[in-house]
């Protein structure tokens, strides 16, 4: 997987395929670790439901075509990825 990249295929516990659009990806130097933002396509949600977003650490392959995914470890992590998701969010919604 590479910056920028829109979708992705991530294989779940049970070696199901899922088609994902990458919200965004980002680098923190504190972790020293790059992170992705992504929700599953073709997930039904209600009405009065949001989207599910996920959030994984990954690592690019050399050839960035691919990478790995890895589990956020530690809750300073997920504060992070809280914080750096509510930006973007306000960030656009000022654009609209």
């Amino acid at each position: 997987m590479e910056h920028g990249q829109e979708t992705m295929t991530v294989v779940d516990e049970h070696g199901e395929e899922h088609v994902c659009e990458v919200i965004f990806t980002f680098e923190s130097e504190d972790f020293g670790k790059s992170y992705v933002l992504y929700h599953i396509l073709g997930e039904e949600v209600g009405d009065d439901e949001e989207v599910e977003i996920h959030a994984s650490a990954f690592i690019p392959s050399e050839d960035n075509e691919d990478g790995e995914l890895l589990p956020i470890e530690t809750d300073e992590e997920w504060d992070m990825i809280e914080e750096m998701l509510n930006t973007f969010l306000a960030e656009d919604e000022d654009e609209e």
